[in-house]
């Protein structure tokens, strides 16, 4: 697939680069990185964040660099640098009023376009590409402030949708995404809706990182799942009501109390608070190192995606779901928009009462030919093919412009 090289690109976005967990902001600065020059900008400091936690290790060098105490541009490798801006933005996102957000949301778009262009400066940077990862308010004036050769905006969650970003952002996004040269987003529902507002809207995939990920290496069984008889039905990942249903792994639960169902993740409050910590054979491991994960997943009968159905999880790529399948294993998820691009190889749960019927039917057909299907199917989801169709989208716009 031909590559764009020896560009300079910005990237923006939510997640700042020392962040300690993976993305596919950071996944994609890195394939960018291996043709083309990469400034990755972390999120500048706000008055609120500085205030609640100034002391946390990460912000407290932020805090240091701000003051001159350390450098603001650091090299990650030959062609990547990592970028810490130096103005205070003001916290904004709880001003009622869309005139006022507004006026302040200019005033926090300079201040960030006068870093970036720091960095720019020092490092020689023209004619760039500016990558914005779903940064909403910080980004829709980098646009004509920063002056690039192209703006590519990128969707990988509907954002929009969730509690904190619902007073502004409804009103703001889609005047972000009509102002980017080029939009794309790695589920087919989030281009859709990046479509309503931009017709230069691209569908680029989603890529994995999945070398962590043998079906072939071996496994140390976890601790938690010694002595277990019966089926084990896994889920890993964050335990949180916005995306999954505690319904539903009740439901399992009380209708197969011959099954362990394992869960290994951190907790929300609704998740401690449920009545999944009241039933025998629920299992909560708490959250494990990235590394643990495989070890768990090998022992797992059957995965699970018990999502709940909202505007956050229809058109949320399932990273994890990629990683069961690589694993081999069956997968049984709640039939979301975007769920439908694993059909052939998952099962897919209209309504809560399919789970068990399914996960019974899942356990059945398991075979080694199906499970070297789900593998191959996993492994062809690469960052190099999603950062591929982002070149297809980009080239496709200069070609028209």
């Amino acid at each position: 697939m031909p590559v764009i090289s020896n560009r300079d690109i910005i990237i923006v976005g939510l997640q700042p680069w020392y962040t300690p967990i993976g993305s596919n902001c950071k996944n994609i600065a890195l394939e960018l990185s291996r043709h083309n020059r990469v400034l990755y900008i972390n999120s500048p400091l706000d008055r609120r964040t500085v205030l609640r936690n100034g002391n946390d290790p990460d912000i407290a060098r932020h805090i240091r660099i701000r003051k001159g105490q350390e450098p603001a541009l650091l090299k990650i490798s030959d062609n990547f640098w990592n970028f810490y801006p130096s103005r205070m933005l003001e916290s904004i996102n709880w001003l009622p009023s869309a005139g006022i957000f507004n006026f302040f949301n200019r005033i926090n778009g300079r201040r960030y376009a006068d870093c970036i262009q720091k960095a720019v400066k020092e490092l020689g940077f023209r004619d760039v590409i500016l990558f914005n990862d779903n940064d909403i308010f910080r980004g829709l004036h980098l646009k004509e402030l920063l002056k690039p050769a192209m703006y590519v905006y990128y969707s990988r969650d509907n954002v929009a949708a969730m509690d904190w970003w619902k007073k502004h952002a409804p009103r703001v996004e889609p005047e972000l995404i009509a102002k980017a040269d080029v939009a794309v987003a790695n589920s087919l529902f989030l281009a859709d809706r990046l479509k309503q507002y931009n017709p230069n809207s691209h569908y680029i995939g989603q890529g994995c990182e999945l070398s962590l990920f043998d079906p072939a290496a071996a496994y140390t069984k976890p601790a938690e799942l010694e002595g277990l008889t019966g089926p084990v039905v896994g889920y890993v990942g964050a335990l949180t009501a916005m995306r999954l249903d505690p319904g539903i792994l009740l439901r399992i639960s009380q209708e197969r109390p011959d099954w362990n169902i394992v869960l290994v993740g951190p907790e929300d409050e609704v998740f401690q608070a449920s009545e999944l910590h009241r039933q025998p054979n629920v299992i909560f491991t708490g959250r494990k190192p990235m590394s643990e994960l495989p070890s768990y997943m090998h022992y797992f009968d059957v995965c699970i995606n018990p999502q709940v159905l909202n505007p956050v999880t229809e058109g949320n790529y399932p990273l994890k779901v990629d990683e069961y399948l690589a694993m081999g294993k069956p997968v049984v998820a709640t039939a979301t928009a975007t769920m439908q691009l694993f059909k052939d190889h998952t099962y897919l749960a209209p309504t809560p009462a399919d789970y068990v019927p399914l996960i019974e039917r899942a356990m059945q057909e398991n075979n080694s030919q199906a499970a070297n299907a789900r593998i191959s199917f996993a492994r062809s989801h690469t960052w190099e093919s999603s950062v591929g169709a982002l070149y297809d989208a980009i080239r496709h716009t200069m070609k028209n412009n």
